[in-house]
């Protein structure tokens, strides 16, 4: 039988989502909790795997058990041994045919940035935070050049594993909400960094070092090396996993604010 499960998690704590010899991950915790309830080993297979210190809202995961339980003892049971930071929203049975990253048909992220000149201490570790005043107006503008199907080298972490660098960005805007700025991007797929590398670009926009048509530059060039620095991962969460609604799913899509 195979499980899908929707997913949220602070990811301050965990070395990424992916499974690693050394380092707390959040791959690792939900296995390990699983695997109390299904009693036997389990393998997740996730729609992306998140870095560092990034957060997801709605993360959708799969794995194989021969174990039958109630759906509430793949939410309630799993959660009773998963730290605070983790928490199992959903959990269906699909078809052997589904796969929670190979089937997923958009990904989308957003950032949430906090525009003050002092840094906040609270919640520090779940958003990240630029000093300098910038221009709503500005990065507007520089956003739109990303929308479409481009080469994405000049975003792209130089160990990212991915085939291609050629991604289609269906969505990629700016909203202002109080002192905060939120970034929402959706994509077929995303490059190692690439999101934290865009909004990092987008903030030199913001604060006047460049005009919006940088962004556009950038992606011509397709040179990481003359891009601004990669951005904190702190701000950034998974927030959508798009399906086929063949799959009847629970809802996949959740957001920092009420956009669009």
């Amino acid at each position: 039988m195979r499980i899908a499960i929707g997913i949220e998690y602070d990811g301050s704590a965990f070395w990424g989502w992916q499974t690693q010899p050394e380092g707390v991950t959040v791959q690792g915790v939900l296995e390990s909790a699983i695997a109390h309830i299904a009693e036997h080993p389990v393998r997740l297979h996730a729609a992306g795997r998140t870095d560092t210190g990034v957060h997801a809202l709605a993360q959708v995961a799969h794995f194989d058990t021969l174990t039958m339980r109630p759906q509430t003892a793949w939410v309630r049971g799993v959660n009773a041994y998963l730290p605070d930071s983790v928490r199992v929203l959903w959990a269906q049975p699909v078809p052997e045919e589904f796969h929670a990253r190979f089937s997923a048909t958009r990904r989308s992220y957003q950032y949430w940035l906090m525009n003050t000149p002092v840094a906040p201490a609270i919640q520090r570790l779940q958003l990240g935070w630029y000093h300098q005043p910038l221009s709503l107006q500005s990065m507007q503008q520089a956003i739109q050049y990303l929308l479409g199907e481009h080469d994405f080298s000049a975003f792209r972490a130089s160990e990212c594993q991915a085939k291609t660098p050629v991604k289609t960005m269906h969505e990629a805007y700016v909203v202002k909400e109080g002192d905060s700025f939120v970034f929402k991007f959706s994509a077929d797929a995303f490059l190692h960094h690439q999101i934290r590398n865009m909004v990092g670009a987008l903030i030199y926009v913001g604060n006047g070092k460049h005009p919006p048509e940088f962004i556009a530059e950038l992606l011509n060039q397709r040179d990481r090396t003359l891009s601004p620095p990669t951005f904190s991962p702190n701000g950034l969460y998974l927030t959508a996993v798009q399906y086929d609604s063949r799959w009847c799913l629970p809802p996949t899509q959740r957001g920092l604010l009420q956009l669009r």
